[in-house]
């Protein structure tokens, strides 16, 4: 079964860098859309980056542009989030999902993926 496994989470100060990683598993992922999402206590999910698997165009948000940088290694199955100038709102779990073919405009909205990992805290201090 396909399986999305996020790793690199943790305690950092303002300012500081994390990579996060996500491993995909189970299928072949051409034509998906790979997304970071994230929620923060008493929050709704929101969207953060994402990434064509094929084509590797990239979107993010405005209030992590410029400061995040969303990627992929096909041969390893790996998305990866480089966050750097962390900020204290960053905070939150963070979640890798995936997103099947059609629909492509809809790669904002949490409920178009069909797949999710288990999460990953980010805690920034400031």
């Amino acid at each position: 079964q396909v399986q999305l496994v996020e790793s690199g989470g943790g305690l950092v100060q303002a300012g500081g860098s994390l990579r996060l990683s996500c491993a995909a598993s189970g299928r072949t992922f051409s034509n998906y859309i790979m997304g970071w999402f994230r929620q923060a206590p008493g929050k709704e999910r929101e969207f953060v980056a994402g990434i064509h698997w094929t084509y590797g165009g990239t979107f993010y948000a405005d209030s992590v542009k410029g400061r995040f940088t969303i990627s992929r290694d096909n041969a390893k199955n790996t998305v990866y989030l480089q966050m750097n100038s962390l900020k204290p709102e960053d905070t939150a779990v963070y979640y890798c999902a995936a997103k099947s073919p059609g629909g492509e405009y809809r790669y904002r909205v949490p409920t178009a993926y069909d797949y999710w990992g288990q999460g990953t805290q980010v805690t920034v201090s400031s």
